[in-house]
């Protein structure tokens, strides 16, 4: 029995044993990838914080530059305050520049015909009434032929008629055939007056027999499309011309509703165009639309142009316009004082006097001095009004009243500032 209960505990503690290796095989087997991730876990918060870091520093390095005072005498930097200007403030509004339309003209006939003659290019300068072209129609005969012919018949009729009345009023007729007399009296005097007419709009002489009819401009101005062609068939209600009168150019410019209240008539308005060598011209506000434009959601300003400068000008012409509000005083800078930086603009404030920088040094090396250092801060700012080369300002966050602004060199700033702005020694 004593064997027995040996030979148990013998193979019991063999069993154990096994386990007890295996468990420490496994636990070795677990072991590098425990470390791999306690590793992977260290990177990824390490990398964490310097995520959480480099934009503090990154926005240090973008909003504030030094110069050495060498470098700010070099560059020329000016300071100054701001100050309040009495600025001309302005609307800019985009449109495009065209004519009333009584001073344009769409040229077309009344009868259909061949062109035959063509008496003018595009471009061409015609006084109202000049003959442009000429189209051919047989039937513009047959239309003298029966205002002739009812001409003839008035006259008949007017002697017919006369000898009726004087026959009627002895008493020698019977009063009928007198009024009957009167009757086709009145009537072919209408038949020639309306032959006349179809005669007169279509700038036929009515005595003649030709097939010829002119094209006349109905209007002063310049030739613009010519839509026919020499031998060509002329529809009616087609344009064969475009005549436009530039004498009397005004612009039609797209005011937005947040401006809408500051606008009125009587306004003086400025835009320049290249074709005019930069010349500025000025025009002055004689209408506002009282309806909003379903596609753009603008009102339409229409503004007039001295006569003297409209030369040169043509519908159709892009324009950006400055209109003109009143006089008002705010806070400005020289122009020069405000740059822009991707899609915003900032000053450069000169900051406070900085501590001077300890610098460190190797075993051995001599202590040299260090120049000093004068620090900038760019300043985030709304541009506004320009006029008589000072800006309206106004400034994102709030800055001292006696805060120096830099006033010439800030777009050296700027380029320091983009190019990390660090001064090295």
């Amino acid at each position: 029995m004593k064997n027995i209960s040996e030979n148990n505990l013998t193979a019991k503690s063999a069993k154990i044993l096994t386990q007890s290796s295996q468990s420490l095989i496994s636990l070795r087997a677990l072991l590098p990838i425990a470390i791999g991730i306690a590793c992977l876990a260290v990177t990824l918060i390490s990398c964490s914080e310097k995520k959480t870091e480099e934009p503090q520093e990154e926005e240090k390095s973008t909003t504030e530059v030094a110069l050495t005072v060498s470098q700010y005498k070099t560059v020329g930097i000016e300071t100054g305050f701001v100050e309040d200007r009495n600025l001309n403030k302005v609307i800019k509004a985009n449109g495009y520049t065209t004519v009333p339309p009584q001073n344009s003209a769409e040229v077309s006939t009344l009868i259909g015909g061949t062109v035959k003659d063509i008496f003018v290019l595009e471009g061409t300068y015609v006084n109202k009434g000049k003959v442009l072209a000429t189209i051919q129609n047989l039937e513009v005969i047959g239309m003298q032929e029966d205002y002739q012919s009812a001409v003839a018949n008035v006259e008949y009729l007017q002697l017919e008629y006369n000898r009726q009345k004087t026959l009627s009023d002895e008493n020698v007729n019977p009063r009928k055939t007198f009024q009957e007399v009167k009757a086709k009296l009145a009537a072919e005097r209408a038949r020639a007056q309306a032959a006349k007419n179809k005669l007169d709009a279509l700038h036929v002489n009515t005595k003649g027999s030709s097939s010829v009819v002119p094209i006349v401009s109905p209007i002063n101005g310049f030739v613009g499309k010519i839509n026919i062609a020499k031998g060509a068939f002329a529809n009616t209600g087609v344009s064969l011309f475009e005549v436009v009168d530039n004498s009397q150019m005004h612009l039609d410019l797209n005011v937005y509703e947040k401006d809408l209240g500051s606008i009125s008539i009587g306004q003086v308005i400025d835009f320049v165009l290249t074709n005019q060598s930069n010349k500025s011209i000025k025009g002055k506000i004689f209408g506002i639309n009282k309806s909003f434009s379903n596609e753009s959601k603008t009102v339409a300003v229409h503004a007039k142009i001295d006569p003297a400068d409209a030369k040169g000008l043509i519908p159709g012409m892009y324009v950006s316009a400055n209109i003109n509000i009143t006089n008002t005083t705010v806070p400005a800078l020289p122009k020069d004082a405000v740059v822009k930086n991707a899609d915003k603009y900032f000053v450069f404030i000169e900051e406070e006097e900085h501590a001077e920088e300890k610098h460190e040094h190797s075993a051995g090396e001599k202590e040299e001095a260090h120049e000093k250092e004068i620090h900038f801060k760019a300043i985030e700012v709304m541009p506004g009004t320009t006029d008589l080369g000072f800006t309206e300002v106004k400034f994102v966050h709030d800055i001292s009243a006696n805060a120096k602004i830099v006033t010439k060199g800030a777009f050296y700033l700027l380029s320091a500032m983009k190019g990390g702005g660090e001064h090295t020694h």
